[in-house]
């Protein structure tokens, strides 16, 4: 997809953000909804995983590691 856009810069020349037009984003705008809505529906794989801990629980112990 070629994407029409203009940098925008800060004092130091670096990239701050991206200017595209109104229209080309309601394209892209509608491209993103429609992905998201087909990765939404996740019920098939679920209990496909045989979980040893509750998830929440094993989240916070991966994190506790990290300090």
């Amino acid at each position: 997809m070629n994407i029409k856009k203009k940098i925008l810069t800060d004092e130091n020349n670096e990239p701050i953000a991206v200017q595209i037009d109104y229209k080309d984003w309601l394209e892209y705008e509608k491209l993103l909804h429609l992905k998201s809505a087909k990765m939404a529906d996740l019920s098939e794989f679920a209990g496909s995983i045989p979980l040893k801990m509750d998830p929440l629980e094993f989240q916070k112990k991966i994190r506790d590691e990290w300090n």
